[in-house]
């Protein structure tokens, strides 16, 4: 594990003392809360300080958001998910958490935890309490009453106490002034500006970090003297109405309530519509869900750019995707807006409405080529999902909507291993809705299969004895024949594979009746697994062969990864091992398309069974590590995805006997220390590095030279642009070979690159 925090996109200005206050006290507590108001920096200095800390911590430093989090039951789904766990068994997901970090050296960071307090209170204390590696960084707007918390009250920045220039120059308030000023009015600088007005104006300002960047905002149409005038004003009319306000509160309301006051009418209506959005904002559902009524569709993307100007909203974009964020703080107040006009229910609908709509795209169009574009898209829109799903589960008579939402995402939950919160979600609508319909009944399956998965067959065959009466009722013939596939499910995980066949063969025979081509495929493949376990491998390869065909002339990745699988299984069990490993690494490659960590370990440990049969051991060791440590890394094993086609592991005392355990340990160790990328490059043996035990360092570094020479640049600190002139490439190649690092290596940021290198320098530099 790595972690995940964001890199920073402004200069982090002043806080030396916090900085190291917080950083010692980390050292001697194991949980720590920054405390303070909104906007007064609680989350700039907490990723400071873990960015820090990340060297302290080998397995990372993990910024959990949790203002987008509205429902306190699914606190610790959400830390699981951002630990990049996969919850497909019952297990609760404190527990998968808990089990996961119990023998790591991990900084947690809990961010904005202040609507959670007791839930995020009672984790942390179970996360304490069995995780005796763990160290925990929260941020709130109080402490959470944990035990052996230590609470750090954050103040606003240091402003100047007069107008001399040295007090002046030395104020980090008057500093962050200046520093987010010139990127509004570039050559704004103490040398040119009136610094005895900018030291008046951050004192009115109190210091309060937000309030400060909002005021340099207005330099693009005031001067600094002109604001300060503005805001005495704005200060004496709030006074009149909010004297029981703490000071700092009035002070941030002010400038809130000012920066609103400048925004034009259009401005003012976006901010408001943009508050139901949670964890990102995507151009189009911007467009779609707040135009009408004052706001025109065509105009969302020029009143986006003003609210960033204005420093309402700011802009993300990674890997080619534009995304629009606002601070919590800015997002409640919007919030507050749309209440008070009465117009939060409509809006929220608009925007249940846009993501129902995206997942019945989405599930038409799964089956195709785009499937990781789709996969990146839902895991920056879950919190919104999660909102759509809440407000379907909440207002009456919405319930059948949320059902298509939550039905049209099953693929993307299934594949994430969502299976909990999927059930919980089906659940919460279904008990919501009556009467027979089609989307009851495709919730009532879903649930079903969910259910089956996680191994709880006696509810799954109650929700599908609903689901099976309803279907007949509605005359529904696909679903009438999925209620055969999901008992033939449950035969298979019972272990009764001859059943489970002839029950998974009348629900094909039933689904291409149907014309139900998608769910056609889904249950051939899963008769392909019952046909191999019983024995009738001839039939097993027709019946795949068949589904990879249909699957390869679509372009899909996800269903024909799994095709590969058993083909391999198929051809080993036949006795045609150049063929097993052909499908398992055309398999390999389809899992990295997507990411996705529980097939990656699944191909892997295929790949090593292969290699103990030709008696590569030393590769088979390594492979084998390599699976290991994906396992580990996501909380799970193989049995939680498919518990009747567990992988093969007799191999295993073969290689340890050959080998020699301590030479065995090294190499499954190199394996298991292997970034993820790093690990598939040599499974598919595109890393010219050699699978020995002896040579553990070089299997570590799966890098070309000039990938190393540019890696190291990254750690560096340098761009695109800075390493194109230094190694004399274009800007182009630099940036080909970082996303190739990026891409080897199993990374997402260049923060990544530069802790990999830092971790392995010297040793794993790769020889010429």
């Amino acid at each position: 594990m790595i972690g995940k925090l964001p890199a920073e996109v402004t200069a982090f200005v002043g806080r030396r003392h916090e900085v190291a206050e917080v950083k010692r006290l980390l050292s001697a507590s194991r949980l720590v809360t920054l405390t303070g108001p909104g906007g007064v920096g609680k989350t700039r200095l907490a990723l400071r300080v873990a960015g820090e800390l990340r060297r302290v911590h080998r397995d990372g430093v993990w910024l959990v958001e949790l203002g987008e989090l509205r429902d306190p039951a699914l606190l610790a789904q959400t830390v699981a998910d951002t630990l990049g766990l996969r919850t497909a068994t019952a297990q609760p997901a404190h527990a998968a958490v808990e089990t996961c970090l119990r023998d790591r050296r991990l900084l947690l960071v809990l961010d904005n935890c202040e609507h959670l307090v007791e839930a995020c209170a009672a984790l942390v204390d179970r996360l304490l309490r069995g995780c005796p590696e763990l160290r925990v960084l929260a941020t709130a707007r109080q402490s959470l009453g944990a035990a052996g918390e230590v609470r750090v009250p954050v103040p606003p920045l240091p402003v100047p106490g007069t107008t001399d220039p040295g007090a002046v120059a030395g104020s980090d308030a008057v500093r962050l002034f200046f520093d987010r000023a010139a990127a509004v009015l570039p050559g704004f600088a103490p040398e040119t500006a009136d610094t005895a007005a900018v030291a008046r104006l951050c004192r009115r300002l109190e210091g309060i970090p937000l309030a400060v960047e909002l005021a340099a905002a207005w330099l693009r149409s005031l001067t600094v003297e002109q604001i300060e005038a503005r805001l005495d004003e704005r200060y004496r009319l709030l006074s009149l109405g909010r004297r029981t306000a703490p000071a700092r509160q009035q002070t941030l309301r002010a400038l809130i309530d000012w920066s609103h006051d400048l925004c034009t009418g259009p401005e003012r209506l976006l901010w408001a519509r943009l508050s139901v959005f949670y964890g990102g904002i995507d151009l189009a559902a911007a467009e779609h869900v707040c135009a009408g009524d004052g706001l025109d569709p065509g105009e969302a993307l020029r009143l986006l750019d003003s609210l960033v100007d204005k420093s309402i909203v700011t802009r993300e974009e990674h890997r080619g995707r534009v995304r629009y964020r606002m601070l919590e703080t800015l997002r409640e107040y919007g919030e507050e807006l749309l209440v008070a006009a009465g117009d939060r229910r409509r809006v929220r609908r608009r925007h249940r409405d846009w993501y129902e709509r995206l997942a019945a795209r989405f599930a038409a169009e799964w089956m195709g080529p785009d499937q990781a574009a789709w996969v990146a898209t839902w895991d920056a829109e879950y919190p919104n999902l999660r909102a759509a799903l809440e407000f379907c589960a909440d207002e009456p008579g919405e319930a059948l909507a949320g059902l298509r939402l939550a039905v049209g995402l099953d693929e993307y939950w299934a594949m994430g291993g969502h299976h909990s919160e999927a059930r919980r979600w089906l659940d919460r609508l279904l008990s919501a809705s009556s009467g027979p319909s089609r989307e009851r009944v495709a919730g009532l399956r879903l649930s079903g299969s969910y259910a089956i998965w996680q191994g709880d067959v006696g509810p799954a065959l109650r929700l599908l004895t609903e689901a099976a009466h309803s279907a007949a009722e509605l005359g529904d013939r696909a679903e009438i024949a999925y209620t055969t596939h999901l008992p033939g499910m449950a035969a298979l995980l019972e272990g009764d594979a001859h059943r489970a066949a002839a029950l998974l063969g009348e629900a094909l025979n039933r689904m291409r009746a149907a014309k139900a081509l998608q769910h056609e495929v889904n249950t051939g493949l899963f008769l392909g697994v019952a046909l191999i376990l019983a024995g009738d491998l001839a039939r097993a390869r027709h019946v795949l062969d068949e589904c990879l065909a249909w699957l390869s002339r679509r372009g899909e990745v996800w269903w024909r990864a799994l095709g590969l699988t058993l083909i391999a299984h198929v051809e080993a069990a036949g006795g045609r091992p150049e063929q097993a490993e052909a499908a398992a690494r055309e398999a390999l490659r389809c899992h990295r398309r997507l990411d996705s960590r529980p097939g990656l370990a699944f191909a892997l440990e295929t790949l090593a069974a292969l290699a103990g049969v030709r008696a590569e051991h030393d590769r088979a060791a390594v492979l084998a590590g390599a699976a290991e440590g994906l396992w580990h890394g996501i909380g799970a094993g193989p049995e939680s995805y498919f518990p009747v086609f567990r992988p093969r592991r007799d191999y295993l005392p073969r290689a340890r006997t050959a080998l020699g355990e301590a030479a065995f340990e090294q190499a499954a160790r190199a394996g298991r220390d292997m970034p993820v990328g790093a690990a598939v490059a040599f499974a598919l043996e595109e890393s010219a590095q050699p699978p020995s035990a002896s040579k553990a360092a070089a299997v570590r570094s799966p890098l070309t030279r000039r990938q190393w020479e540019v890696a190291e640049l990254v750690t560096l600190g340098l761009t695109n642009q800075e390493i194109a002139a230094r190694l004399v490439l274009s800007r182009r190649t630099a940036e080909t070979h970082v996303e190739h690092i990026l891409t080897r290596l199993g990374f997402t940021s260049r923060a990544q690159i530069a802790a990999w290198v830092t971790e392995r320098r010297p040793a794993a530099s790769p020889d010429a």
